[in-house]
């Protein structure tokens, strides 16, 4: 039976395992619906973490600089999805949070075109608009590299490579095709409203 302590001192309890999510919601709805991730034990974790001891328990919103980086990673992925349903030959590479936004790296045939970047643009809306439920799906390091090649994918995720051991394994994103390092948050539309559990 998890106790939770917020950040006012406050405690809360509960009768089994409970999401970060379903904390949020336990506080108020309106928490629930801004709720990006969560902070537990000072550990940044996305919302659909479960809480099986004591802990504590921060909720990130888009009012903190943790919130702002979790919708720019989102946002990222949102881009590598875009351009992988409009360039499907375009390999994805890498995509990290830099101080002032973000970027992807993509191997493809020819240089974006101004037209590509609008056409990418335009398929990132709509994708937020769908707001896709996101999955989160650990793995470990080998099964993660045959899994990518069977997407024919011939650039390593970064989170698989011999040379970062202390993260040995993978979370993907079932239904976007989202990559994360097994420490990352990743949410489900740019808009970022919300988490999926």
């Amino acid at each position: 039976m998890p106790v939770i302590t917020l950040p006012d001192g406050s405690q809360r309890s509960f009768e089994r395992a409970v999401s970060v999510a379903e904390v949020a919601q336990s506080i108020g709805a309106g928490l629930a619906r801004a709720a990006l991730a969560g902070r537990v034990d000072g550990k940044l974790v996305d919302t659909s973490f479960l809480i099986d001891h004591d802990v504590k328990l921060a909720i990130v919103t888009d009012r903190e600089p943790d919130g702002l980086e979790v919708i720019r990673h989102s946002t990222a992925h949102l881009l590598a999805q875009a351009v992988k349903q409009l360039f499907p030959d375009a390999q994805v590479t890498i995509g990290p949070v830099i101080e002032d936004g973000f970027f992807y790296d993509f191997a493809f045939a020819r240089p974006f075109t101004p037209e590509d970047l609008a056409a990418i643009e335009t398929r990132m809306k709509e994708l937020a608009r769908a707001d896709q439920p996101v999955h989160r799906r650990l793995m470990p390091r080998d099964e993660a590299v045959a899994y990518f090649k069977g997407l024919g994918k011939t650039t390593r995720p970064r989170s698989s490579r011999p040379s970062r051991p202390q993260s040995p394994s993978v979370s993907t994103a079932r239904a976007t095709g989202w990559t994360c390092a097994a420490d990352r948050t990743c949410l489900p539309r740019a808009s970022c409203a919300r988490s999926s559990s």
